[in-house]
């Protein structure tokens, strides 16, 4: 899908013309629009189609007539049934005429970037809007990281409170592994970062400078709130499967009790039915022998579980 924006007196809008200084944003592109905008602002199409690849790493290019930055951002897929989330690329092309952006899938980021910076965006501002989409993005990963970490924190209370469920350990590792796509995007991201505060070819201005100090404090929390979170997540899995061990252990030392308990008047009556004389067998000539004999097995099995309470093994 081909978008238009441009930004006139401060009015932000949609266009359909290509008029000089606009956006204009592919999300999920056909070849038809790709050949369109490669033909009409010289850029490689096979750049445009890499960005396609979610394998692409993040990196900035300097091509003739255009300069290529390519970033990731955080997108939601079905993963095992689930809700996940893992990182998409996310390609920025800045040419004499345009800001032409690039994405195999649309993105909320676009809305909450023009949404937050509504105030200072212009389409014309290149540096500026560079800076303001990767701040966003920024931002998206530390909202996505805390969503993260809000259900790690669901699942762990109920492990605490005996209310695990059999999926708990399976949910922690896809948590973990949003992380783990999360923290390898955020690296690539800060290397880019840092290259585009040395790289001569996009003009630098001295009013943004103070946005791209945001856009490098925020990435560097944002790497640091994963590097956290997979360790606590780490913690949370080791703690859970404890739990998970120790009820299994409590299951085993009863059954255990209840089969050393129920052996007792298994064992009694097992040498009661052995096929030998009556007379040579205790209780077995008297008229109420057969209730002296349960209750017998019966004394004898509330001695056994009153010791192993008192051990502890009950």
């Amino acid at each position: 899908m081909l978008t238009i924006y441009k930004t006139h007196s401060g009015v932000f809008s949609e266009t359909k013309e290509f008029e000089d200084g606009v956006w204009i944003d592919l999300a999920h592109p056909s070849m038809e629009e790709i050949h369109l905008i490669a033909e009409k602002y010289q850029i490689d199409a096979d750049d445009i189609i890499a960005i396609l690849d979610d394998e692409e790493t993040s990196r900035v290019e300097q091509q003739t007539g255009y300069t290529f930055i390519l970033v990731d951002i955080p997108s939601e897929e079905i993963r095992h049934e689930r809700i996940a989330y893992t990182t998409i690329p996310l390609g920025v092309f800045l040419t004499d005429k345009a800001i032409i952006t690039v994405c195999a899938d649309e993105s909320d980021i676009f809305s909450s970037f023009v949404r937050r910076t509504t105030q200072s965006f212009s389409t014309k501002k290149q540096t500026r809007f560079v800076y303001q989409l990767l701040y966003a993005v920024a931002i998206e990963y530390q909202r996505l990281l805390r969503y993260i970490d809000r259900s790690r924190q669901e699942i762990e209370n109920r492990a605490i409170n005996n209310q695990a469920r059999d999926t708990d350990l399976i949910d922690l590792h896809e948590l973990e592994s949003n992380l783990v796509y999360f923290t390898a995007s955020l690296k690539s991201n800060m290397l880019v970062i840092d290259r585009l505060v040395r790289y001569e070819r996009i003009k630098q201005y001295s009013e943004d400078k103070e946005l791209l100090d945001d856009v490098v404090i925020e990435n560097k929390q944002a790497v640091e709130m994963t590097d956290i979170y997979i360790n606590i997540i780490h913690g949370s899995r080791e703690l859970i499967s404890n739990i998970i061990n120790d009820k299994l252990n409590r299951v085993m030392k009863l059954l255990t009790a209840v089969t050393l308990v129920m052996g007792i008047p298994t064992i009694i009556s097992g040498l009661y039915g052995m096929n030998v004389d009556g007379r040579w067998m205790p209780l077995s000539q008297i008229q109420h022998g057969f209730g002296i004999i349960c209750g017998g097995i019966t004394v004898i099995c509330v001695l056994v579980l009153l010791i192993m309470k008192k051990r502890k093994l009950l």
